[in-house]
């Protein structure tokens, strides 16, 4: 049984997603609702949840201020919020939990089994103390990546990644140190998560990280170096891209 606490100021909110829990969540035991911070703050001090439902925009104080009160945040986080892009980049970055209102029943069972399997193997990564100084890097190769491995999680920097390479539904990670990881997730899902932040695609099988660009051969769809000496092809199509986003920045 998953002890969870649910946060969020709007009373009908509230009530749709305990419905939502009881009606397709058993293993979820909802122990109180809160409407704001300092109601949330209580309340996971005196339950010690398993999960914390938790809105992201709420008058007195988002779920940011909450977290930030805790020097390591103990719980596993499923967090709900109706806007911001920005938000969901970071969300993907950090490989966090949330969900989008008003909330589909498909997304709120697949949170809940993720939970539900990081809580039965003891999984000690905090995605939520990864997001806040995600949310908080001045500069874009600063933030960390969180990378979901069939044993675990690993976090690297953004700046520690060279390239990535498609392989099938997998994408595989080439770091700056030789080593490389394979991720059971696509290249189009880092594609979008990255490409805000100085990556970029360059051909349906390769994404790179602009810091390491070294220099660009002319052909058809021309060419990268990267720094380690890689040359990588880039696509006809992707060529203009890559070159505003190298001259222009």
């Amino acid at each position: 049984m998953i002890n969870a606490i649910l946060v969020d100021d709007e009373q009908d909110s509230r009530e749709t997603l305990a419905s939502y829990l009881g009606k397709y969540c058993p293993q979820v035991k909802l122990l109180t609702s809160c409407s704001d911070i300092i109601e949330a703050k209580a309340a996971i001090l005196k339950h010690d949840p398993d999960l914390v439902f938790l809105d992201i925009e709420m008058p007195r104080g988002n779920a940011f201020d909450l977290l930030e009160q805790w020097g390591e945040v103990n719980f596993e986080i499923i967090f709900i919020t109706a806007f911001s892009q920005y938000a969901i980049q970071a969300f993907n970055l950090s490989a966090a939990h949330y969900l989008l209102k008003p909330i589909d029943i498909e997304e709120l069972e697949k949170a809940v089994a993720t939970v539900e399997e990081l809580l039965s193997q003891k999984q000690k990564i905090s995605h939520a103390n990864i997001l806040i100084e995600n949310m908080a890097a001045i500069h874009n190769q600063n933030r960390k990546l969180v990378l979901p491995l069939l044993e675990g999680f690993d976090v690297v920097k953004m700046s520690e990644v060279l390239y990535c390479e498609a392989e099938d539904n997998f994408t595989c990670f080439h770091f700056t140190n030789g080593n490389k990881s394979l991720i059971c997730r696509s290249l189009k899902f880092y594609e979008n998560a990255l490409s805000p932040f100085g990556f970029c695609r360059i051909h349906r099988s390769h994404l790179i990280n602009l810091e390491y660009v070294r220099r660009f051969n002319k052909g058809k769809g021309g060419s990268v170096v990267l720094e380690n000496g890689k040359e990588l092809i880039v696509s006809s199509n992707k060529k203009k891209t890559l070159i505003d986003r190298i001259t222009k920045g």
